[in-house]
Parts: C-alpha cells; sequence; structure tokens
C-alpha cells in the first residue's frame, strides 16, 4: 500500500482475511463493529464541523486502510478517527482546527457514553491529552500507509456515469444511488473495488429498487470499464444498504 499510484490502494485477499486485529485475537464481529462506529463518529464529527463530503469521505477510507495495517488492539478508534478526519480535512484543502475537532470528539463521544455534555477546558489537562493523541494518531496513519493518502472517490464518476444514462433526473436514483455511496463508507468496500465498480454497482442497486431496465446490448457497465461479477459481489458484501433504503 505504500505505492503511489493514481488509482486506489485496494488490498488484497490475504490482508482482508488476516488482520492485524484478528491476529492480536480481536473477534470478527467486533472488530467489524468497531470499524462502523469509528466511521460513524468521523461522518458525524464532519457534518458538525461542516466539512465537506469528500473530506468525510476520505477520512474513512484512510480509517478502514489503516486498520488493515494495523491493530484494534494497539490504537484507539477515536485517536485514529480523529488522526484521519484531520489528515482528510487538509488533504481536501478544507482544514478543521485541531481546537475545533477535539471538542466536537468530545462531544460525540460524551453523547455516545450516555454522559452529560461538558465542554472541555480549553488548554487542560484533557484537551492536551487529545491533541497529542490527535497529533500522534496522524503520523501514525502517514507512517502505516506510507505517506500513500491518496484517496480517488466515486462520487464524481457516478454522476458522469448518471448523465451517460441519462438517469439524472430520475425521480429516485440519484438520491438513492449517493446515499448508497456514504454508507458504503462503513464498510470496506472502498478498499476492496475501484471507484468506477462502486460507482456502477450503486447505480445498478437504485435502478433494480426503482424498477428501472438499463441496457445490457451492450452491457451499460462495460462502457465504464466495470465487471458484473464485481459487481454482483459488491451489492453481496453491502446488502444491509438495501433494507436500510427500501
Amino acid at each position: 500500500m505504500s505505492k503511489l499510484s493514481l488509482q486506489n490502494a485496494i488490498l488484497t485477499y490475504e490482508q482482508l482475511e488476516t488482520t492485524p486485529s484478528k491476529k492480536d485475537n480481536i473477534p470478527e464481529e467486533l472488530e467489524d463493529e468497531l470499524r462502523r462506529l469509528g466511521c460513524d463518529f468521523i461522518q458525524s464529527a464532519g457534518i458538525v464541523l461542516r466539512l465537506p463530503q469528500v473530506a468525510m469521505a476520505t477520512a474513512q477510507v484512510l480509517f478502514q486502510r489503516f486498520f488493515y495495517v494495523a491493530s484494534l488492539k494497539k490504537f484507539s478508534v477515536r485517536d485514529i478517527g480523529m488522526g484521519a478526519l484531520f489528515l482528510a480535512s487538509k488533504v481536501s484543502e478544507s482544514p478543521c482546527k485541531i481546537r475545533d475537532l477535539i471538542n466536537v470528539y468530545n462531544y460525540l463521544i460524551r453523547r455516545y457514553r450516555n454522559e452529560p455534555n461538558e465542554p472541555l477546558e480549553y488548554l487542560g489537562q484533557v484537551f492536551y491529552e487529545m491533541k497529542d493523541a490527535l497529533v500522534i494518531a496522524e503520523m501514525q496513519i502517514l507512517k502505516k500507509l506510507g505517506f500513500n493518502v491518496h484517496v480517488q472517490l466515486p462520487y464524481g464518476l457516478m454522476v458522469n456515469y448518471l448523465k451517460v444514462l441519462e438517469l439524472t433526473d430520475h425521480e429516485t436514483i440519484p438520491q438513492k444511488a449517493w446515499g448508497y455511496l456514504n454508507d458504503s463508507l462503513r464498510t470496506n468496500v472502498y478498499v476492496c473495488y475501484q471507484p468506477a465498480t462502486i460507482a456502477c454497482a450503486v447505480i445498478w442497486l437504485a435502478a433494480r429498487i426503482a424498477q428501472v431496465k438499463l441496457p445490457t446490448s451492450p452491457p451499460w457497465w462495460e462502457l465504464f470499464e466495470a465487471e458484473l461479477e464485481d459487481i454482483l459481489y459488491f451489492i453481496e458484501l453491502s446488502f444491509f444498504i438495501c433494507s436500510s433504503f427500501i
């Protein structure tokens, strides 16, 4: 994953099956739950901070990548989430202030634990501990990923594909497909497939739910250099998206 490329870093089957957390005897179900929780925190924090979706999406992909080369036993979901969002905000040219990010994460974590909302004391001990953890987490992400923080997202491709298929004005397909892209960030599909495949998969799913037939002669997905097998497997991996939007 350290080799720089214009394409996204895609994991091997071995990396997907033998994660560092699994090697540290963390159950697969717990690992999946913690990954989803970390992504939820990133998305929620980004919304509160009014960051663009590209920053939140980039952060979640970096978060997912990180825990395929590092163990949840050794690194905190909170710290890596903060570090990923802080780094992604700079990569996407929409930097946020460390103080704001820390305050938002403190609020989200206290809410998750059902604790009363108490603002952090600026320059207090907890604030400095979280600041140090954020800075260290950002450095660890850069180190573990070999400074390869390039993330190509499928949002632009999906919009272009919808234009080609003349679906941009459809009543439900664009909105549903966009929602599927966002929900998929909570899974590992962004580290399994290139953006073209992901864009085709969410269009395929949205069109099927809307009962809209797409061209099959020739197959429309081949125009966008995607494979049907990959599209269908993507749908299988992310099947929970279907039930949440139907």
